[in-house]
């Protein structure tokens, strides 16, 4: 069984790409012995080549994004059924209040969309063209109070250092590619290095 490190997806044998994200897959020669001994996967050099449509599998496993969505979409309802009332003067008491409120809703939602996928690009520039270092887990938190598809998102946060610098990045996601994000574990982190702020975790859950 290989698995992809940048989307989780299994395959039976080998290959050199991710059919799924794009994301190269390296063999299992290379990385078992790494694994073995405990040390932490390094990506290969950058630039790496990853497909385009890995962003939209990043916004679809975000759950700011799907919350985001769900609300544009209560929004839209609300807006086009506020509309009709409104249109229909009788009922337009009722109209306005619904109207205003799926405005509101889809107003919110999109910004929240628009954010995420901003967030989505960025990811997809330091995963093609991060430079790698070890990190460790700080913290990690299951968020019990939300659940999405059945699933609890995991906010991460993780530790790096950059020229002596001790720098710090947060990501939350609904994939865990059965990985341990216990605190204290080493990690790969992908930073950007004219701005070693932006950062991501290798492989990215």
């Amino acid at each position: 069984m290989v698995v992809c490190p940048w989307c989780g997806t299994n395959y039976a044998s080998f290959q050199s790409n991710c059919s799924n994200c794009g994301g190269p897959i390296r063999s299992r020669d290379r990385v078992r012995p790494a694994v073995e001994r405990g040390e932490v996967e390094m990506p290969p050099p950058p630039p790496r080549e990853i497909s385009d449509k890995y962003r939209w599998r990043i916004l679809t496993r975000d759950a700011w994004a799907q919350g985001a969505f769900v609300f544009a979409l209560l929004g839209a309802i609300f807006g086009v059924v506020g509309f009709v009332l409104t249109l229909a003067i009788i009922t337009a008491f009722v109209g306005i209040p619904f109207l205003g409120m799926g405005l509101l809703f889809f107003g919110g939602g999109g910004y929240v969309l628009y954010w995420r996928y901003q967030e989505a690009m960025k990811a997809v520039h330091i995963l093609t063209n991060g430079e790698a270092t070890t990190g460790w887990i700080a913290d990690a938190q299951v968020n019990y109070s939300v659940r999405v598809n059945g699933v609890n998102p995991l906010t991460i946060l993780y530790k790096y250092r950059v020229n002596g610098r001790e720098l710090e990045g947060k990501l939350t996601t609904l994939n865990r590619l059965g990985l341990d994000y216990q605190p204290g574990r080493n990690v790969c982190v992908l930073y950007l290095v004219n701005a070693p702020e932006y950062s991501s975790l290798y492989p990215h859950p």
